[in-house]
């Protein structure tokens, strides 16, 4: 198989082959180091890929804390 024709088939299944290999990650951490780290981890890596975002989009993260947490944190 030549590297345009895989190149295509990733292109074309992008979605899938990334839903297989988060599946595959997610299982071998609840096997390895039981369902509670495995929940915070994602926690972390989903916390870790909203403030992201918000960076990326030049989003005040600041006024977003604000919103968020009680009176005066961050005034």
């Amino acid at each position: 198989m030549n590297r345009e024709k895989i190149f295509d088939i990733v292109l074309n299944n992008y979605g899938k082959i990334t839903g297989v290999l988060l599946g595959l990650i997610f299982s071998v951490l609840m096997i390895e180091i039981g369902i509670i780290k495995t929940i915070f981890i994602s926690l972390c890596i989903y916390i870790g890929y909203f403030f992201g975002s918000k960076i990326d989009k030049k989003e005040n993260i600041q006024e977003f804390l604000d919103r968020m947490l009680p009176l005066g944190k961050y005034k």
